[in-house]
């Protein structure tokens, strides 16, 4: 089989297809045939050599996000059989419950080998059936992004309908946000620094648009649309580059959910706005497969269709993640098999 793969002097110009031996299942595993894997800004700074929970390796395989095929099963597998169509799960290990250094410690990519492979083998415990209504391409896109949104919204979160969301740009977890948010009634308002990927997202339900290179203090509309009082709930991907804005924009007592950095490390984080205004910052990674079950639960009931923006050949993951570089992409970016 082939596999992607990268190792240093790392970067885009180091990702490159290898050959390797068919793995087989050991007891308690799974063999997939990989159809689809999704891009996250995750997997991009792993091949940059920025990103790592693994000791020292010679190469890495990245992707945590994929959809395959059961194609066999090792001794004492029950929960799938060969045929079943499945998602890999983040966390290999966390099932239930809440995470500790054993579950975040089995993430895939870094430091579990991930899912950019033809062939792929898994703790059976680390992939679930996926709702039958939606594409390969569109389930690879769930372990990461959607989860995340899901978490953020549902498990972390004490929020009624009505309340309000505030989702930063249009990658996979803020898409993911918006359409989870509109099924359950929430009000959203969302920023783009294109027009276009606005009107996408008011065709999503999206409540309320703003346009951060117009308005880059886009804290001001949140409050305005909110009578002053601000958002319930700030899904923050941009770190350091948008801390200082979702600050101004939370309500006392509101939640900031801190998911992503794609607009830098560190940035203008003042102590006395959080204490000002009895915000709670929570650093969350991902979820664990109860709470994805629950998440296929919901989708399946609303049909919630995730956004495949681009899809890219496997073998073509270079330019892939040029597009992702790029900030070309609406919801998420897709390799085939």
């Amino acid at each position: 089989m082939r596999a992607l793969q990268v190792k240093e002097p790392y970067g885009l110009d180091a990702l490159e297809v290898v050959e390797a031996p068919d793995p087989v299942p050991g007891p308690g595993e799974v063999l997939v045939r990989m159809r689809a894997v999704s891009l996250n800004y995750r997997d991009l700074l792993m091949v940059q050599g920025v990103y790592s929970r693994a000791p020292k390796i010679d190469a890495i395989t990245p992707f945590s996000d994929g959809c395959g095929v059961v194609e066999a099963v090792g001794p004492g597998v029950s929960r799938v059989k060969p045929g079943d169509r499945v998602a890999t799960l983040f966390f290999q290990r966390w099932i239930s419950g809440p995470p500790n250094l054993d579950k975040l410690s089995s993430s895939l990519g870094s430091p579990i080998p991930g899912a950019g492979r033809e062939l792929a083998v898994f703790s059976a415990d680390g992939v679930s059936k996926v709702p039958d209504f939606l594409t390969d391409q569109q389930v690879a896109t769930l372990p990461c992004a959607a989860l995340t949104a899901w978490r953020c919204l549902f498990e972390d979160a004490d929020l009624r309908p009505g309340d309000t969301v505030a989702l930063l740009g249009t990658g996979g977890v803020s898409i993911f946000g918006l359409q989870f948010a509109h099924a359950a009634g929430l009000r959203t308002l969302i920023t783009s620094s294109s027009d276009g990927k606005l009107a996408r997202a008011k065709a999503l339900g999206a409540d309320h648009l703003v346009n951060y290179r117009q308005t880059p203090e886009w804290s001001k509309p949140v409050r305005e649309v909110t009578g002053g009082v601000g958002a319930d709930l700030i899904i923050e991907v941009g770190g350091g580059g948008t801390i200082e804005q979702s600050l101004k924009a939370i309500r006392i007592g509101g939640h900031i959910a801190i998911v992503g950095v794609v607009g830098g490390f560190g940035g203008g984080f003042n102590p006395a706005v959080l204490i000002g205004n009895s915000a709670r910052l929570q650093g969350l990674s991902v979820g664990s497969r109860d709470m994805f079950e629950a998440m296929c639960r919901l989708m399946e009931l609303h049909r919630i269709a995730p956004v495949v923006d681009k899809l890219f050949p496997w073998t073509e993951a270079k330019a892939a993640f040029a597009a992702m570089q790029a900030g070309e992409h609406f919801g998420k970016i897709v390799l085939e098999f």
